[in-house]
C-alpha cells in the first residue's frame, strides 16, 4: 500500500527539524540530535505504577537501566527491553511508549538496559552488557517482585538484534530461560544487499547508506570477522534450534524488511514457535510512535498477546 498517511507526517514533522544526517556529524552529537527530536515530537506515554533508575553491575563497570513496574498487583512477569539507535544513539527514553505499552498488556516489571554504545564501546560490548542484565535480573527476581521463569526480551531494530544475541547467548550458555523473544523491526544481518535494502535505500527515514555507518561504528575495523559472528548476525547462527517463542514485526518499507522476514522464515525452519507480520504502509521503528500512529499500538498489543501465550504454555 502506499505510505500510511500518519507517517507520511511524522517524517514531514522530523524533516522540518532540520537534522543533519547522522553521518555528517560526530556520535554524541547525532545522540543530542535524536534526544532533541524525540522531545520536539514527543509519543504519546501511557501510565504506569512506577519509574525507578538505578545501576547494576555489567561486565565492564556498572550499567544504567530503568524499571517499570505496572499499577497491577502481583504476581508480575519479567520483560528485559533492550533499546534501538544502531548501537551508536538512542538511550532507556528511545522506547519509553513501548516500554510502557508492554508493561501495560502483560502485567509485567519490565527493566530496560542502557547498555555500552558505538563506536566508544564496539561489538561485542551491547549484548554483553544486555545478557548480563538480564543475568542480573533473574538474579534479583524476588527483589524486583517478578516470576522470572516468564521472562521475555524485546527491542526495535539494534533492541531487536541484542534481542536475538541475547536469546541466541542464553541457550548457548545455558543462561536463562527466555520464554519469548520479540524483534520489532529488527537488524539481522551485516549485509546490505537484499531487495528491501535496495528497493528502501532512501527516503524512508532509515537508509542504506546510515545502515552501513551504523554496522562500521558497531564493528569497528574487524567488520566483516565480527559482521560474520551470530552474536551480531543472529541469521548467520550454525543453528537456531531451541529458541524462544518469536514475535518479528516488520514494517513494509523499511530497508531492513527483507532481513526480518528472513529470520522469522529461518526460526521457524528451525522448529520454533514464529509469528511474522509485515505492517503495511509503515517505515522502520513505526512501532514506538504511541499516539502519532496507531499502527505502534497494534503492533505493540500484537507483540504482548504473543508473550502471554508463551507464558501460558
Amino acid at each position: 500500500m502506499p505510505l500510511h498517511p500518519q507517517v507520511k507526517e511524522l517524517m514531514d514533522r522530523r524533516a522540518a527539524l532540520g537534522f543533519p544526517d547522522n553521518r555528517d556529524v560526530t556520535p554524541d552529537e547525532a545522540r543530542a540530535n535524536a534526544r532533541t527530536g524525540k522531545e520536539a515530537i514527543p509519543a504519546v506515554a501511557e501510565p504506569v505504577g512506577e519509574i525507578t533508575e538505578r545501576t547494576i553491575p555489567g561486565p565492564v563497570g556498572d550499567i544504567p537501566i530503568r524499571i517499570y513496574r505496572p499499577v497491577s498487583n502481583r504476581p508480575h512477569s519479567l520483560i528485559m527491553l533492550f533499546h534501538g539507535g544502531g548501537w551508536v544513539i538512542g538511550d532507556v527514553d528511545s522506547e519509553d511508549s513501548t516500554s510502557r505499552g508492554l508493561v501495560n498488556r502483560v502485567n509485567a516489571v519490565l527493566v530496560s538496559v542502557d547498555y555500552r554504545m558505538a563506536p566508544e564501546v564496539r561489538f561485542p560490548g551491547a549484548p554483553e552488557d544486555c545478557y548480563a542484565a538480564t543475568g542480573w535480573a533473574v538474579e534479583h527476581a524476588d527483589e524486583l517482585g517478578v516470576d522470572a521463569s516468564n521472562l521475555a526480551v524485546a527491542g526495535t531494530s539494534a533492541g531487536g538484534n541484542l534481542s536475538a544475541a541475547v536469546a541466541l547467548m542464553a541457550r548457548d550458555r545455558g543462561g536463562p530461560t527466555i520464554k519469548h523473544q520479540v524483534l520489532f523491526c529488527p537488524v539481522i544481518d551485516y549485509s546490505f544487499d537484499r531487495s528491501s535494502y535496495i528497493e528502501n535505500a532512501e527516503g524512508y527515514g532509515l537508509t542504506r547508506d546510515g545502515m552501513i555507518w551504523f554496522w562500521d561504528q558497531y564493528l569497528g575495523p574487524d567488520n566483516e570477522a565480527n559482521g560474520h559472528n551470530p552474536y551480531a548476525s543472529p541469521i548467520r547462527a550454525d543453528d537456531l534450534s531451541g529458541l524462544p517463542d518469536a514475535t518479528v514485526i516488520a514494517a513494509e518499507y523499511d530497508p531492513l524488511l527483507d532481513e526480518a522476514a528472513d529470520y522469522a522464515a529461518a526460526l521457524k525452519a528451525a522448529g520454533n514457535d514464529v509469528t511474522y507480520t509485515e505492517y503495511p504502509g509503515m517505515t522502520h521503528g513505526f512501532n514506538g510512535s504511541f499516539g502519532l500512529i496507531d499502527a505502534a499500538v497494534k503492533a505493540c498489543t500484537e507483540a504482548s498477546n504473543r508473550i502471554l501465550a508463551s507464558f501460558a504454555k
